[in-house]
């Protein structure tokens, strides 16, 4: 079973800002996905591996077949991981009630039941590339992103295949299969605010949505285009108050709810040379990561944002990043005035971890 060899250097200095507190080199695999809970740390690769980390010591990890993890979300209310995959399948995981390091698969999406079920009637048979036909349930191409609204029990799942899907995460069970773009849609994020739904798209287009629900049925209707650019949108994220995309241009644009609940460009703030791939979001803080090995750091202020600061240290493109809250009582500051900590994957096979101010001058 491959290991990865964990050299973390772990401390805190009140006199530095912004700090690398800690770095991990996975040879077995180019990190594509993080995901931060409490404190644990789940990384994807390209390799057959999920690693779990804790306070930054390696805890777990489990095998799936399908190599390449693209994406990873968890549900904290069911005790689930979910893992998007380039063969277009969703694994699902859950621990052990005995003991906490051993994940074991619960399932994948869609379920085979469901499966041999929709497959009898030919009405559930759509057309996909090179005139091929699927159920519409199935992506036909890799999930590319998976977005939770826990509040609601539901799972978005993005795919290059242009298609959102949307999954009820009790039954496991596929809702609702949204034909969202021209190309392939990068990145999905699921709001409990106003029940929107925002995706990104390689067609240069980031796109809103309405949910609705009525008892068992949910369904979405396209209510805005916020972007029609060159440029593939590779990013999304929200924060309390905007909506951030990232281009391969290397260019982040915001939105603000204005007047009668309609979305209004706030403006674009640049700094990467090469394509955002990655977005995370903080209080007033929001984080690029680029495939210039870069990682910005941006604060807002009214509708402005400025770049506080840029950490460096990756050797190969920055794919994904996530926050939490520092654990166990290590934030000096404490409360609002403390600091954050900020994980990085990178394709030069290395997680980084940070830690942040959240007030930075």
């Amino acid at each position: 079973m491959p290991r990865s060899d964990p050299s973390w250097e772990y401390s805190w200095n009140q006199s530095e800002e912004n700090r690398l507190i800690g770095s991990t080199v996975q040879e077995e695999g180019h990190i594509y996905s993080l995901a931060a809970t409490n404190d644990l740390l789940f990384t994807g690769s390209d390799s057959n591996y999920i690693k779990v980390l804790k306070n930054l010591n390696e805890f777990s990890e489990f095998k799936s077949n399908s190599g390449l993890v693209k994406a990873i979300v968890i549900c904290r209310e069911e005790n689930k991981v979910f893992t998007g995959h380039q063969d277009g399948k969703i694994r699902v995981w859950k621990t052990s009630t005995k003991n906490p390091r051993v994940y074991t698969r619960a399932g994948s999406l869609p379920a085979l039941k469901d499966v041999l079920k929709k497959s009898v009637k030919p009405s559930n048979y759509v057309e996909v590339r090179r005139r091929r036909m699927m159920l519409w349930i199935k992506h036909s191409d890799a999930v590319s992103c998976l977005s939770l609204v826990e509040d609601q029990g539901l799972l978005y799942s993005a795919s290059w295949d242009r298609t959102v899907k949307v999954w009820r995460i009790h039954d496991l069970k596929c809702v609702e299969s949204i034909k969202a773009h021209d190309d392939a849609v990068n990145s999905v994020v699921g709001s409990a605010a106003e029940s929107l739904v925002f995706t990104g798209s390689a067609d240069g287009t980031v796109k809103v949505w309405k949910r609705e629900v009525r008892g068992k049925r949910t369904s979405h209707s396209l209510v805005q285009t916020l972007l029609k650019q060159e440029s593939a949108v590779t990013a999304l994220v929200t924060s309390h108050v905007a909506v951030y995309s990232g281009s391969s241009d290397g260019a982040v644009n915001v939105w603000e709810m204005g007047e009668k609940k309609v979305l209004k460009h706030c403006g674009v703030f640049k700094k990467h040379r090469l394509a955002v791939l990655c977005l995370a979001a903080a209080g007033e803080l929001v984080f690029s990561g680029a495939a210039d090995k870069k990682i910005c750091v941006w604060r807002r202020e009214g509708r402005a944002h400025t770049c506080v600061s840029v950490l460096t240290g990756h050797t190969g493109p920055v794919k994904c990043l996530a926050v939490a809250e520092p654990s166990g009582g290590e934030d000096k500051d404490g409360g609002e005035d403390g600091r954050l900590v900020v994980y990085s994957g990178s394709l030069d096979k290395s997680v980084k971890v940070w830690r942040v101010p959240r007030h930075q001058m």
